[in-house]
């Protein structure tokens, strides 16, 4: 990580601005944690834990996004609520192909969990180095 939340500041707005930070930065990296273990879930058959999770880190992001505004964390919180809606709107419309052809539907579900993986992997990485995404309001 590039910042150092462990410099004490003489300004108290600083010090209450880095503890803003830091509180942020702990609420994405479990928010981004939940939200992996749902991408490497909806990979393997079977992952049963994977909608609970993934309910939980909308919530979770959901409630704590006011907080963040000001911030570059607010970047992510929008990333993540983009990313679980876009792909919960993928995989509804993907749905009925599940009900007439197998292969399509798997491949399509498939394809979609990867996208999924590979944007919570970006911005974790991103929030790891201090970083803003680059996500249009």
């Amino acid at each position: 990580m590039t910042q150092d939340f462990t410099r004490v500041p003489a300004d108290p707005a600083e010090v209450e601005r880095l503890a803003r930070l830091n509180a942020l930065n702990t609420v994405g990296t479990i928010s981004y944690v939940l939200h992996l273990i749902v991408a490497v879930a909806a990979l393997i058959p079977g992952a049963q834990l994977g909608p609970l999770l993934l309910v939980v880190a909308l919530v979770l992001d959901w409630t704590q996004r006011p907080r963040a505004e000001g911030t570059w964390h607010a970047s992510h919180f929008r990333w993540r609520i983009r990313t679980v809606l876009v792909a919960a709107g993928l995989y509804l419309v993907t749905a009925p192909l599940w009900l007439f052809f197998l292969l399509p539907g798997w491949l399509a579900w498939m394809v979609i969990s990867v996208w999924f993986l590979v944007r919570i992997v970006s911005g974790l990485m991103r929030m790891n180095k201090g970083l803003p995404m680059e996500v249009s309001k």
